[in-house]
């Protein structure tokens, strides 16, 4: 097994893991939800935005994995910005990246713990503990190592597109043609609104690019990994949005619980169980990887000086960044309990990191097309998902107030550094 001679970090992503952490980025709680959400929005046609995001998908993972192949760098997207742009812009790009991940994976974590508990009817004490639990896990196998991480993320997946499939499976029987018509009922508009709500469910490419750095085969994992899983990906959020369309169960029970309705028709009440630890399987895999690229950024911006010292530290046994960790630990602590004490909503936690999450994939798209222009496929294909993601950037709302906080504070933070090393150069 090879070192990174560069950061310590051990090479030890093979092609299955990557292709796994790119699946469990990418493929999150959103599958339960959205279909159900963008078929109330435009009913049957709702499957002609899915359609055109399965084929966007596909430039949107490249851009990503051909800057990972060529730039393998722990910094992820802060790297690429900052080959394109310039070491401030790309250090920001970074604290966009990792102050994220504080109130995303909490929020993945509720979700997914709220899946279970509705199926074992069980209260909100026992949801906030579950998803507790969920950020330990996700925590603790970020300190034993990328190497188990991705197996155990190869098992998670297989496990997850197994019942995805035999929900689409059980769906067949109860799908009928008349479910199909009107096919617009709200017009064209109605089928740009959905596609716009869709473009959450396949933000996750930018997160694995910050493992980049610990691929065996970075030029492989990247491009055919991240390839593979958006096929895979595409497909799966296809399947059960026709199920959920065919079906109609999103009209008889609401969209949170559509999925639910469709495979509580063969199997009754364990059927609800299946859903719940699925959707809790889903979560956790989420947030492994998302945790395992947030702790990647923060050691990068502390090894560049962007950060303080003590988040750089590495574990002398697994050569994982702990210091990094036990950050993302004390915020994960400070949002769970400003939810348990009901301070802030879930709805409210859940829409804080959107536009820095999407800022995070604007800059990373504007730097492919800068870095790529050597290659007219990757210049087009990062042009084409910079342009997505532009149209999608102003529908975040009010929660452009939180990368302008994050902006304000990194500056802070930077004229200060430089007036402590203007004052100790004295």
């Amino acid at each position: 097994m090879k070192s990174s001679t560069s950061t310590g970090l051990k090479k030890s992503i093979g092609m299955p893991q990557a292709i796994a952490l790119y699946i469990s980025a990418v493929l999150g709680s959103g599958i339960l939800i959205v279909p159900g959400l963008a078929a109330e929005i435009a009913g049957p046609a709702s499957l002609l935005a899915w359609g055109f995001m399965a084929l966007f998908i596909l430039p949107m993972a490249l851009s990503m994995g051909l800057l990972s192949a060529r730039y393998p760098s722990v910094g992820g997207v802060s790297h690429f910005v900052t080959l394109a742009f310039g070491a401030r812009t790309g250090s920001l790009v970074g604290w966009f990246f990792l102050m994220s991940v504080p109130f995303g994976a909490p929020v993945a974590a509720l979700t997914g713990a709220g899946y279970l508990t509705s199926a074992l009817g069980l209260g909100e004490n026992m949801r906030i503990a579950l998803a507790t639990l969920i950020l330990l896990i996700g925590l603790f196998m970020n300190i034993v190592g990328m190497k188990l991480i991705g197996r155990i993320q190869i098992a998670v997946v297989i496990s997850i597109v197994a019942v995805l499939l035999f929900i689409f499976a059980a769906a067949l029987p109860q799908m009928q043609a008349s479910h199909f018509t009107p096919f617009m009922p709200n017009g064209w508009m109605s089928v740009g609104r959905a596609g716009a709500l869709l473009f959450w469910c396949f933000i996750g490419w930018e997160a694995v690019s910050h493992l980049s750095e610990e691929f065996e085969d970075p030029q492989r994992a990247a491009i055919k990994g991240v390839s593979i899983a958006a096929v895979i990906v595409s497909t799966l959020y296809f399947l059960v949005a026709l199920a959920t369309v065919g079906t109609q169960s999103y009209l008889k029970t609401g969209s949170d619980s559509a999925l639910i309705w469709i495979i509580n028709e063969p199997l009754g009440r364990i059927g609800a169980l299946i859903i719940g630890i699925t959707g809790m399987l889903i979560c956790t895999a989420t947030i492994i990887a998302y945790i395992g690229a947030a702790s990647r950024v923060a050691y990068s911006l502390s090894r560049q000086g962007d950060a303080p010292k003590w988040m750089g530290i590495l574990s002398k046994r697994y050569h994982t960044p702990v210091g990094a960790l036990i950050f993302l630990s004390i915020c994960f602590i400070l949002v769970l309990l400003l939810y348990g004490s009901k301070v802030v909503s879930l709805t409210t936690i859940i829409q804080l990191p959107n536009a820095s999450f999407i800022l995070t994939y604007l800059f990373g798209c504007a730097a492919g097309v800068r870095l790529l222009r050597d290659s007219k496929w990757g210049v087009s294909i990062s042009l084409i998902s910079l342009l997505c993601t532009a149209f999608v950037f102003p529908f975040t709302g009010w929660a452009i107030l939180y990368p302008c906080v994050i902006t304000i504070g990194f500056w802070i933070v930077t004229l200060f550094g430089k007036k402590e090393a203007a004052i100790s150069t004295k």
